[in-house]
């Protein structure tokens, strides 16, 4: 072989070694090295390992001054591996000394809330110190635990910070008992070194820096902040064990129960797709992170009008900073401009042009992360921090992507990390006495007093009677003369206390455990709403209470007791009861148990109804209606009919509640509609109504046509965000059903559940519901009449009954209905599937123009806050 041949196979064999390690260099499998990690098993005598790949070592050459403290193991095992089967326990202050070098050290705290010999679990009380840092404040580990919803973890409790030390540091973590009566406690403790920038700013990257909400100007995560960590989320439906990150011991977890949008099941790339690491470390996510993808699941061509959300619980007052990670691996993008999103952090606008290759220049699977920061006001109550995503109209495919998301909290001026605890979980409802025990109390009352007290019971008897019927009289005038009482400047006597029960405001906190935020179950216009329990704990209610400043007052309450209390019908929520006192207004109702509509159509993570479900609510709702505008003695005008005022029973019965706006209408046959003031909700007010305030039952018809098109469709009616052409529901639903294309907005979790000739009929049911002039629409037995035609249609064509376009039994029906001069719509062109284009000229369309008029209209400030009126 000669010398040129040589140096040629040389070469090559030189470079295909250089290209092997190289390959190695730019994943994430070449871990970082921690220089420092003590893993201490707290009161444990002796050394184990885990499979995790942890090395737990006992705590006794850490802790100062022992005396002060004592081991114990726990008395109820733990099943779950680590440092749980001792405990360092006192009830006063101790401290773990560590020598460690300079640079950001994990630290993390390790919690088995049980009870221990001598030390009950609920008396934990007790604030942790580390160095300057506050990182628990009187905290209760039994409240926290029992507050915690993982059942994969019971009473684990996990913290993990992130401390910056200079050169020759001493990290003394302290654990102070909050009372004389309380003790602290700690099963373990881990220290693990990371490298000097993952988390803090690198002076010298200005490209990396944070980005601050809603301002974009840089903000520096500098290294004498404090740091805890909140959430370490991947799209996955696994989690990522700290055996699997690179060398920090760092748990990945599943972030499904925190979407509470429609998305599609995490997308996983396998090995096969490379990652190279040009814009972050290698070490900063394990590959898995970036070879799962969480997006919208659309088909690609349709912007479904809804965002991609993650709603993330953290304790306002603070500020937070935002890891977010990406990574595009996608067969579908192949250049900068194929996928281009929104990031909204906090309802704030965080990025109006996210475009992963764009920020990649054009290569694939090079991971990315952006970093925001935004404060989250308030005092330490609990709020939702959100992450948005949603499809850029520009972009060629509507959709979303993201890997992972990090969340971390930023000290306070006073160098706290600590949050409050949270409240303590409502008692469990007494129930009834057993019949049994009331049969045993019964018995040994006759046999003591059965002769003596027979005259006394008479006597008491009529007294009782006389004075209930009295108290019954004068109770809400008495309320009213109690400081506060008056101020409303409204005659309470005027309250219906002969139509309903009456609850006193101590009935009424004993129900709702003193309105314990933990039994919210809705917020409205009105206040909040907690699910409570009367008559001795044995009756499950809801619970609706006036909030202070809400615009709404006496006269929506006032309105509710008297519309309610005088109607009864299946469909509609059945009041029990009010409480008026001391300026405590509140209304009882029957619980329901399944929600609202809404929470079932979208912006939750409930399980999607089915169509026939859908529709057979429609037709409960639609009859709850039709007795409100005929049964009677006058049309009562419901003026807020939207799907977050139609409940749901445990049954799926749907009941229409929230009279707080209903109004009597016309009072005679010569009456048409009635005059009034405009009140509703945006996105569902009658055209009519709002332009000209001539109110009649056909402006809830209109209001429920809506209602259908969110059924039909699984988005709100109104949409912001969206393209121009979709922002209302009603116009892109009237667009795409004139060019023949109302299958295109079907909600994609019915595909493949609605046959084409339901889908026509009840498109044709909503589209009459929404003509401009309301003389036009249908009654609303009409509506419940079509709609039931629209569930034999779906059910014979369940049972392979075959319907013809004309002639057919059914079918027939159907046209004589619908084809009436008083209800019709064009419908020609319903089946051109050729006329169809998700593409349409957005300055020419009709969805455009309406949705202009409609957002530019000048509307009432009443209804301007879509969650009230």
């Amino acid at each position: 072989m000669d010398t040129t041949c040589t140096r040629t196979a040389v070469r090559s064999i030189l470079f295909l070694f250089f290209m092997w390690c190289l390959s190695f260099l730019s994943t994430a499998d070449d871990i970082y090295h921690p220089t420092e990690l003590f893993s201490i098993s707290c009161g444990s005598s002796t050394d184990f390992s885990t499979h995790d790949t942890r090395n737990w070592t006992s705590d006794i050459h850490f802790l100062s001054p022992i005396n002060l403290s004592v081991s114990a193991p726990s008395l109820t095992q733990s099943t779950i591996q680590g440092p749980y089967t001792h405990a360092r326990l006192s009830h006063s202050p101790f401290t773990y000394s560590f020598p460690l070098t300079q640079g950001p050290k994990f630290i993390r705290l390790f919690f088995y809330s049980t009870s221990y010999q001598n030390f009950p679990r609920s008396l934990s009380s007790f604030s942790v110190k580390a160095g300057p840092y506050t990182l628990l404040q009187d905290f209760n580990a039994s409240l926290n635990a029992d507050a915690d919803d993982d059942p994969s973890h019971p009473d684990i409790l996990f913290r993990e910070y992130c401390i910056n030390f200079q050169d020759g540091d001493k990290l003394n973590i302290t654990f102070l008992p909050s009372t004389t009566y309380s003790y602290a406690f700690i099963n373990g403790i881990e220290i693990v070194s990371m490298p000097p920038y993952l988390y803090y700013t690198d002076p010298d990257d200005s490209i990396g820096q944070p980005q601050l909400v809603g301002t974009m100007t840089p903000f520096v995560i500098e290294n004498k902040f404090a740091l805890e960590t909140l959430y370490r989320l991947v799209a996955s439906g696994i989690e990522i064990p700290s055996s699997g990150d690179t060398g920090m011991l760092r748990t990945w977890e599943p972030d499904i129960k925190y979407i509470t949008t429609q998305s599609r099941v995490s997308v996983d790339y396998g090995k096969d797709e490379k990652l190279t690491f040009i814009t972050t470390y290698n070490y900063t996510a394990p590959d898995q992170v970036y070879r799962t993808v969480r997006n919208m699941g659309l088909n690609g061509s349709i912007n479904m009008g809804f965002n991609l959300t993650w709603q993330l619980p953290v304790d306002s007052g603070f500020i937070y900073m935002l890891r977010l990670h990406f990574c595009q691996l996608d067969p579908r993008v192949s250049s900068s401009g194929d996928l281009i999103f929104n990031i909204m952090i906090a309802d704030q606008l965080a990025s109006n042009r996210a475009d992963v290759l764009m920020w990649t220049d054009n290569r694939k699977g090079v991971p990315v992360v952006k970093n925001y920061v935004v404060p989250i006001q308030g005092n330490l109550d609990k709020a939702n921090l959100s992450v948005k995503l949603h499809p850029s109209p520009t972009s060629r495919i509507k959709d979303a992507v993201i890997n992972a998301i990090e969340v971390f909290k930023i000290n306070d001026s006073i160098s706290s990390l600590a949050g409050q605890d949270p409240n303590p979980p409502p008692q469990k409802p007494k129930g009834p006495l057993s019949s049994n025990k009331k049969s045993s109390v019964v018995k040994k009352s006759r046999e003591a007093i059965i002769g003596a007290v027979v005259g006394v019971l008479l006597l008491s008897s009529i007294v009782v009677f006389l004075l209930i019927k009295c108290k019954k009289n004068t109770a809400v005038d008495s309320g009213s003369s109690k400081k506060g009482g008056t101020s409303r400047g409204v005659d309470s006597s005027s309250l219906p206390t002969n139509l309903c029960r009456y609850f006193s405001i101590a009935e009424i906190r004993a129900a709702t455990d003193n309105f314990n935020e933990q039994l919210v179950v809705g917020v409205g216009g009105f206040g909040n709403v907690y699910k409570g329990y009367i008559d001795e704990g044995s009756v499950p209610v809801a619970i609706k209470r006036l909030k202070p400043g809400s615009q709404q007052g006496m006269q929506e309450f006032m309105n509710e007791i008297e519309m309610l209390s005088q109607l009864r019908h299946l469909h509609l929520v059945s009041l029990i009861g009010y409480c008026y006192e001391n300026t405590e207004m509140i209304l009882i109702y029957d619980f329901m148990e399944r929600g609202t509509l809404r929470d079932h159509l979208y912006g939750s993570d409930n399980q999607s109804l089915s169509w026939k479900q859908r529709v057979q609510i429609c037709i409960g709702a639609a009859g709850g209606l039709h007795y409100l505008h005929t049964g009677a003695k006058h049309v009562i005008i419901h003026r807020d009919v939207k799907s977050t005022n139609i409940l749901l029973d445990e049954k799926w019965i749907a009941k229409v509640s929230d009279f707080g706006l209903s109004r009597i209408g016309p009072t005679s046959s010569s009456m048409t509609h009635v005059s009034t003031q405009v009140k509703g909700s945006v996105g569902y007010l009658d055209p009519e109504y709002y332009k000209r305030q001539r109110l009649s039952e056909k402006s809830d018809v209109y209001s429920f046509g809506v209602v259908l098109l969110e059924v039909l469709c699984g988005r709100p009616p109104l949409l912001r965000m969206a393209e121009r052409q979709q922002v209302s529901l009603v116009d892109w639903a009237k667009h795409r059903y004139k060019e023949g294309c109302l299958g295109e907005i079907v909600d994609p979790a019915l595909k493949g559940q609605i046959t084409p000739q339901c889908l026509q009929k009840f498109g044709e049911v909503a589209l009459t519901c929404l003509l401009e002039d309301g003389t036009q629409r249908p009654s609303m037995n009409v509506i419940v009449g079509m709609l039931e035609l629209v569930l034999q249609l779906q059910e014979d064509s369940a049972k392979n009954v075959v319907m013809m376009d004309t002639g057919g039994g059914y079918e027939e029906d159907s046209e004589d209905m619908f084809s009436s001069s008083h209800y019709s719509v064009e419908l020609t062109d319903y089946s051109n599937s050729s006329r169809c284009n998700t593409s349409a000229n957005t300055d020419d369309s009709y969805g455009s123009k309406q949705s202009d008029r409609l957002l530019s209209e000048n509307v009432f400030s009443e209804i301007r806050d879509p969650k009230g009126r």
